[in-house]
């Protein structure tokens, strides 16, 4: 077995195709491919764009010097597939079926399995996703609202908030499969959640429920919801956009950029200091509500994503539920690092690959 493994990462998003090289932790290269509105404006579908982003990606390489023969593994970001365990998984053909034909919600993501699973074929080397959106870990109990026609889903940060359980029970010397902390991602959305032996038994979907967050709603009164929806004032597409996209930060001060928002609040903006403290408020309220989930139990509350940079978010949650227990902050959202991470067990034998049906 090589001691050194050589892993390309492929991260899609609405303007960008993240990529990079690693060889086992070391990044050998990273780069962002941005894609302009002109660029993307004759693709109809996502799917349309498959062939647009793989070609970028191989002139990369090409330029960077890199073959695909060098390569052990393609590791793609997962879209939002059926509800499915945690892990490392081979993109074979069902997980290509349901990546082209979506079977929850269409998301640029999910380019990244199939664009993985296309180059990796050319050289006989295996094609990984690692942790999609879709990961379902969670308990019955968790599962229960009151209205029996509605289960709550398991939508979340999933890559980045397993692979940080992972460095975070590395950096305690605790058993990752033994280790049980509150996980918070702190981003454009903002995901909640408890893991509890390498399981996320439960977790807020950002996209309706828990905090509000820079372009989400988060949980609001179904009361006004269901009068907004019924007002006639709303199509259902403007009323979705309230709730993802121009919902939190958006709403209250016109913009999602939480940098903005800090310089507002340094300058004496007492209605940005409000709103902005709101949501550590709610995300704090949130954390609470998790960790009775393990009754207080826990190695930790660990923070992760961009607005973890922030100290002053980050001092405002740490204020209200240091109380909880340890609070461990690892800024950023390494989301081409955590695809490397995932390919990495499996090429090791430290994991066994996980096989989508």
């Amino acid at each position: 077995m090589p001691t050194e493994f050589k892993v390309l990462a492929i991260n899609p998003g609405s303007t960008s195709t993240k990529i990079a090289v690693y060889a086992n932790e070391t990044c050998l290269f990273e780069q962002v491919i941005r894609h302009s509105t002109e660029e993307l404006k004759p693709f109809q579908t996502i799917n349309d764009q498959f062939d647009f982003r793989r070609s970028l990606v191989e002139a990369e390489l090409t330029k960077r010097g890199f073959n695909l023969a060098d390569l052990d593994a393609i590791a793609g970001r997962g879209g939002p597939l059926k509800p499915m365990a945690s892990g490392t998984y081979l993109v074979n053909d069902k997980m290509c079926e349901d990546l082209k034909y979506h079977v929850q919600t269409e998301h640029v993501s999910k380019l990244g399995g199939l664009i993985a699973r296309s180059l990796a074929d050319r050289v006989g080397i295996p094609a990984f996703i690692v942790d999609p959106v879709s990961v379902d870990e969670m308990e019955p109990l968790a599962r229960i609202t009151g209205v029996p026609e509605i289960q709550r889903p398991s939508l979340f940060h999933a890559l980045n908030l397993k692979a940080v359980a992972h460095r975070a029970a590395k950096d305690l010397g605790l058993d990752y499969n033994h280790a049980t902390f509150v996980m918070v991602h702190l981003g454009g959305g903002i995901s909640v959640g408890v893991q509890r032996n390498g399981k996320m038994i439960d977790v807020s979907n950002p996209n309706d429920t828990g905090p509000f967050s820079p372009e989400r709603a988060g949980t609001i009164p179904t009361g006004g919801l269901v009068k907004m929806c019924f007002s006639g004032k709303y199509t259902q597409k403007e009323v979705e956009s309230k709730l993802i996209g121009k919902g939190g930060l958006v709403a209250h001060l016109g913009t999602n950029d939480a940098r903005q928002v800090e310089e507002r609040i340094a300058a004496g903006d007492q209605q940005a200091k409000l709103v902005y403290e709101a949501m550590a408020y709610q995300v704090a309220k949130e954390i609470g509500a998790m960790a009775t989930v393990v009754n207080g139990k826990l190695d930790g509350i660990v923070l992760t994503g961009g607005l973890a940079h922030s100290s002053l978010l980050v001092g405002w949650i740490r204020d209200r539920v240091g109380f909880i227990g340890n609070i461990y902050v690892y800024p950023g959202e390494d989301e081409l690092q955590a695809l490397v991470e995932g390919a990495l067990r499996v090429l090791r034998g430290e994991e066994q690959a996980m096989v989508y049906e």
